[in-house]
Protein backbone atom coordinates (compact mmCIF):
# COMPACT_ATOMS: atom_id res chain seq x y z
CA UNK A 1 0.00 0.00 0.00
CA UNK A 2 1.39 3.46 -1.00
CA UNK A 3 0.82 6.02 1.56
CA UNK A 4 1.59 9.80 1.61
CA UNK A 5 4.46 11.88 2.05
CA UNK A 6 3.25 13.44 4.82
CA UNK A 7 2.17 9.93 6.62
CA UNK A 8 5.62 8.90 5.97
CA UNK A 9 7.26 11.90 7.33
CA UNK A 10 4.90 11.56 10.73
CA UNK A 11 5.52 7.79 10.80
CA UNK A 12 9.43 8.24 10.53
CA UNK A 13 9.20 11.46 13.56
CA UNK A 14 7.35 9.01 15.38
CA UNK A 15 9.95 6.32 15.39
CA UNK A 16 13.21 8.96 15.84
CA UNK A 17 11.39 10.33 18.76
CA UNK A 18 10.66 6.63 20.21
CA UNK A 19 14.75 6.33 19.98
CA UNK A 20 15.43 9.48 21.41
CA UNK A 21 12.88 9.92 24.10
CA UNK A 22 11.55 6.77 24.80
CA UNK A 23 8.10 7.11 25.03
CA UNK A 24 5.70 9.73 21.77
CA UNK A 25 2.97 12.09 22.79
CA UNK A 26 1.21 14.12 19.83
CA UNK A 27 2.82 17.39 21.14
CA UNK A 28 6.30 15.80 21.07
CA UNK A 29 5.93 15.31 17.34
CA UNK A 30 3.59 19.00 16.69
CA UNK A 31 7.27 20.14 18.37
CA UNK A 32 9.75 17.85 15.83
CA UNK A 33 7.80 18.92 12.96
CA UNK A 34 6.20 22.45 13.64
CA UNK A 35 2.75 21.49 13.21
CA UNK A 36 -0.28 22.44 15.59
CA UNK A 37 -1.66 19.78 18.19
CA UNK A 38 -4.79 19.91 16.88
CA UNK A 39 -3.13 19.18 13.32
CA UNK A 40 -1.36 16.24 14.37
CA UNK A 41 -4.27 14.67 16.52
CA UNK A 42 -5.90 14.72 13.46
CA UNK A 43 -3.16 13.05 11.35
CA UNK A 44 -2.97 10.08 14.72
CA UNK A 45 -6.69 9.60 14.93
CA UNK A 46 -6.54 8.81 11.28
CA UNK A 47 -3.21 6.56 11.95
CA UNK A 48 -4.51 4.58 14.78
CA UNK A 49 -7.99 4.05 12.03
CA UNK A 50 -5.34 2.42 9.49
CA UNK A 51 -3.54 0.60 12.00
CA UNK A 52 -0.24 2.42 12.19
CA UNK A 53 0.16 3.35 15.98
CA UNK A 54 -1.59 2.45 18.89
CA UNK A 55 -2.67 5.46 21.28
CA UNK A 56 -2.27 4.11 24.95
CA UNK A 57 -4.70 5.61 28.25
CA UNK A 58 -1.90 8.15 28.94
CA UNK A 59 -1.28 9.26 25.10
CA UNK A 60 1.61 7.85 24.30
CA UNK A 61 1.86 6.69 20.62
CA UNK A 62 3.34 3.41 19.71
CA UNK A 63 4.54 1.95 16.19
CA UNK A 64 2.62 -1.19 15.57
CA UNK A 65 4.52 -4.09 13.25
CA UNK A 66 2.49 -2.17 9.75
CA UNK A 67 3.67 1.12 11.15
CA UNK A 68 7.17 0.54 11.92
CA UNK A 69 7.57 -0.90 8.76
CA UNK A 70 7.34 1.98 6.64
CA UNK A 71 9.15 4.13 9.67
CA UNK A 72 11.72 2.01 8.91
CA UNK A 73 12.00 2.25 5.77
CA UNK A 74 11.93 6.40 5.54
CA UNK A 75 14.37 6.23 8.49
CA UNK A 76 16.80 4.09 6.16
CA UNK A 77 16.28 5.90 2.69
CA UNK A 78 16.64 9.36 4.95
CA UNK A 79 19.71 8.19 6.14
CA UNK A 80 21.73 6.41 3.08
CA UNK A 81 20.53 8.90 0.70
CA UNK A 82 22.38 11.79 3.15
CA UNK A 83 25.78 9.34 3.31
CA UNK A 84 25.41 9.07 -0.52
CA UNK A 85 24.98 13.44 -0.90
CA UNK A 86 27.60 13.96 1.64
CA UNK A 87 30.38 11.56 -0.13
CA UNK A 88 29.36 13.61 -2.52
CA UNK A 89 30.88 17.23 -1.13
CA UNK A 90 27.20 18.35 0.13
CA UNK A 91 27.57 19.52 3.23
CA UNK A 92 25.56 17.51 6.58
CA UNK A 93 22.63 20.10 7.05
CA UNK A 94 21.98 20.44 3.75
CA UNK A 95 22.27 16.45 2.81
CA UNK A 96 19.82 15.63 5.60
CA UNK A 97 17.55 18.30 4.46
CA UNK A 98 17.58 17.25 0.59
CA UNK A 99 17.68 13.48 1.62
CA UNK A 100 14.28 13.99 3.28
CA UNK A 101 12.72 15.26 0.51
CA UNK A 102 14.18 12.38 -1.48
CA UNK A 103 13.68 9.41 0.23
CA UNK A 104 9.95 9.84 -0.73
CA UNK A 105 10.56 9.75 -4.18
CA UNK A 106 13.40 7.72 -5.28
CA UNK A 107 12.50 4.25 -6.95
CA UNK A 108 13.05 1.11 -5.32
CA UNK A 109 15.54 0.14 -8.03
CA UNK A 110 17.45 3.46 -7.68
CA UNK A 111 17.47 3.58 -3.66
CA UNK A 112 19.20 -0.02 -3.82
CA UNK A 113 21.64 0.72 -6.48
CA UNK A 114 22.90 3.61 -4.62
CA UNK A 115 23.03 1.86 -1.00
CA UNK A 116 25.01 -1.20 -3.04
CA UNK A 117 27.20 1.44 -4.18
CA UNK A 118 28.01 2.86 -0.62
CA UNK A 119 28.12 -0.48 0.63
CA UNK A 120 31.20 -1.12 -1.84
CA UNK A 121 32.74 2.01 -0.54
CA UNK A 122 32.92 0.78 3.00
Amino acid sequence: MKIKESAENYLESILILQRKNGNVRSIDIAHELSFTKPSVSIAMKAFREEGYIIVDDTGNITLTKKGQEIAEKMYERHQILAKALMALGVDEETAYEDSCKIEHHISEQSFKKIKEYLDKQQ
